[in-house]
């Protein structure tokens, strides 16, 4: 007899004794991020047939135009995760300051960072954008204000991180700590089927991502690395063939399933990365790790990294672990 299908609700609700949240807290958080990918696919999905197309005329704290599905992705999270008890607060790449919930904030015990729509520049050309999470226990005692520092946490400390792909597929990916899965939004039933049970990326890849239009202000190991897997070698894999989307959570999702390497180190123009340490390099590199491979800025893990703003940047270097490590190599000057 053929196995049920298994939906994103059932299959936490019989894995929440292994997960790092209280039972009962990771389902009601992950519901709502559940029931706003759901929205914010079905705009995707219409995007072109009705008004969500192009900028809303704003700058973001990014410096960033604001687009209007951008800011619909924003509101969405923001205002059905304000409606669970248990998050005390929430930060957005496209907020300025802390998001506060009305609700219950004092007895609220975690955090939820997100980016809302990661890519949204290509947006308007119908490329693969992104949702990406992270969830975190607060560390100001309940009962108490909740602030900045109970988000100002290194990506170690995270509870659970995730993404949902737009693509041609909608899918949910999402770590507790235990191994990473991956769920497929079924539009005829309304409900998020397991696909990908336990993803593990391959050692090494055979594609690199990097927005190469940037070479010549990287530093002199990246340049010499891109340059070594470009040429044919004794690896069978090499040379690497480029893959660059963009869109941050398609190139990722790609190279963690087919194994490969993603590079957005520092510049001339920004020194200190452009990536997100909190809404996009931390829980990448959280699922990433939970699914064997590696993620750096270049000096150390990116799970390691303190933050000290909100929308602090870093350089980010992330994908299969031999990829990583050989990457490293050339970054330290050992080869």
């Amino acid at each position: 007899m053929a196995e049920p299908m298994m939906t994103l609700e059932r299959f936490i609700l019989e894995n929440q004794t292994i997960h790092r949240l209280a039972r009962g807290e990771f389902t009601r958080i992950l519901s709502a991020i559940r029931t706003a990918a759901k929205l914010i696919s079905a705009q995707v999905r219409r995007a072109g047939l009705n008004d969500i197309f192009g900028g809303t005329g704003d700058v973001n704290v990014q410096g960033e135009l604001v687009q209007k599905l951008d800011r619909y992705a924003n509101d969405v999270l923001s205002q059905i995760l304000d409606y669970k008890l248990d998050v005390c607060l929430m930060a957005s790449e496209e907020s300025d300051a802390l998001i506060e919930v009305e609700v219950v904030k004092k007895t609220g015990s975690y955090v939820v960072t997100f980016d809302p729509l990661d890519g949204s520049s290509n947006i308007d050309v119908n490329v693969p954008i992104g949702t990406i999470f992270s969830i975190l226990k607060r560390q100001s005692p309940i009962g108490t204000e909740p602030g900045e520092l109970d988000a100002l946490q290194p990506g170690c400390e995270q509870v659970a991180a995730g993404y949902v792909l737009y693509g041609s597929s909608t899918v949910l990916v999402y770590s507790s700590g235990h191994g990473v899965d991956a769920f497929t939004l079924d539009p005829t039933i309304g409900e998020f089927i397991l696909t990908h049970r336990n993803i593990r990326t391959p050692n090494r890849g055979r594609y690199y991502s990097a927005n190469e239009s940037n070479t010549y202000s990287w530093p002199e190991g990246i340049r010499r690395y891109l340059d070594f897997i470009k040429t044919p070698g004794d690896n069978p894999k090499r040379p690497y063939s480029s893959r660059y989307v963009g869109s941050l959570v398609a190139d990722f999702h790609r190279n963690m399933l087919a194994g490969g390497i993603f590079l957005y180190p520092a510049t001339q123009n920004n020194p200190s990365g452009k990536l997100r340490l909190l809404y996009e390099a931390a829980p990448l590199a959280f699922l990433m790790e939970q699914a064997g491979g590696l993620a750096t800025d270049g000096t150390g893990s990116i799970l390691d990294i303190k933050p000290h703003r909100l929308h602090q940047r870093t350089p980010l270097i992330i994908g299969s672990r031999g990829d990583v490590l050989e990457a490293m190599e050339f970054i330290w000057g050992s080869r």
